[in-house]
């Protein structure tokens, strides 16, 4: 029977083995892309949208 070796005692090699089958996995999708815009900042597009939807109002 094989003994349980704590993982701050294993190797680097299994210590990297064990925190890999530990990650999951995105499926194809980047994290870093998927932000949420700061409502703050001033937003050029925004403005442009605002002001298209306000002249479609008008007409």
């Amino acid at each position: 029977m094989t003994q349980m070796v704590p993982l701050h005692k294993q190797n680097k090699k299994e210590q990297r083995e064990y925190h890999s089958k530990q990650r999951g996995s995105w499926y194809g999708l980047c994290p870093v892309t998927r932000t949420v815009p700061n409502g703050k900042v001033y937003d050029r597009n925004r403005v442009k949208r605002s002001f298209a939807s306000d002249r479609a109002t008008e007409a």
